[in-house]
């Protein structure tokens, strides 16, 4: 089994903490493969890197070849609903994994995450996915950190205590440590912590893992069937040919 593991942002350090933690949990036989965004921005915070960061994952997506499954390693899951519509092969969040992997643990989930520049963003993913109702809350760190690959080291011990803040005053039965910069911290702090504590990344890793093995057949109809296809200007060749339903051709623009 092949799984892309793509990181829409320009971070390689934090391809690398995402490609760890999900090797972690794979199966034997699994090649998780990484690949980082070229352009864009670090890390994506904002409601603008998240639309921008969201076309670069398609294009990236269209370049993948031959795999099982993607995940799409940014906790808001950009681009993820589109890539549904464009792709045959199944395209796993880490927000959505994460989330839908803690209703199974609990009532109720918390958010924890290193920056407040990203409450609104997720806030807005929640309801994208339609679990609202069962997020307790949304808790971030206050203040600036020094680098995003080493954030989850430098804030360790505040993340913890904001996840056991979220236990006791918002009632979480789980709590998410979010963020693709966060990856792996959630099994070194599982003892600190008095509920479950979710890893997106892994969640993603293994709900990828059993979607490839279930094959599911691209909808043909419904909200997420193919889109017809549509003639494009300046588009990337592997994007505007998955989108004008033709094969690629070298040198086309």
């Amino acid at each position: 089994m092949k799984i892309l593991l793509l990181n829409p942002n320009t971070t390689a350090d934090v391809t690398d903490l995402l490609h760890a933690a999900g090797s972690k949990v794979a199966s034997a036989g699994t090649e998780l493969v990484p690949v980082t965004a070229t352009r864009g921005v670090p890390y994506i915070a904002t409601r603008a890197e998240a639309q921008i960061g969201g076309a670069i994952a398609l294009e990236m997506l269209a370049e993948a070849g031959p795999i099982d499954a993607a995940i799409i390693a940014a906790f808001g899951d950009p681009g993820l609903f589109g890539a549904r519509e464009l792709f045959a092969f199944p395209v796993v969040g880490l927000a959505e994994a994460a989330m839908l992997t803690a209703c199974m643990l609990g009532r109720r989930f918390a958010i924890v995450t290193f920056a407040g520049a990203l409450a609104p963003w997720y806030e807005e993913c929640v309801a994208m996915h339609g679990l609202s109702g069962r997020c307790a809350g949304i808790r971030t760190l206050d203040g600036s950190f020094q680098s995003i690959s080493d954030v989850q080291a430098e804030k360790e011990d505040l993340l913890v205590a904001l996840a056991n803040q979220a236990v006791a005053q918002d009632a979480a039965d789980v709590v998410i440590l979010s963020g693709a910069p966060l990856a792996g911290l959630a099994a070194k702090v599982r003892d600190r912590i008095p509920v479950p504590v979710v890893d997106p990344v892994a969640a993603a890793m293994r709900q990828a893992e059993t979607l490839a093995v279930l094959k599911p057949r691209k909808a043909i109809a419904g909200t997420f069937r193919r889109p017809d296809p549509k003639p494009t200007i300046g588009l990337a060749e592997p994007l505007a040919a998955i989108i004008e339903h033709r094969s690629p051709k070298e040198g086309t623009n």
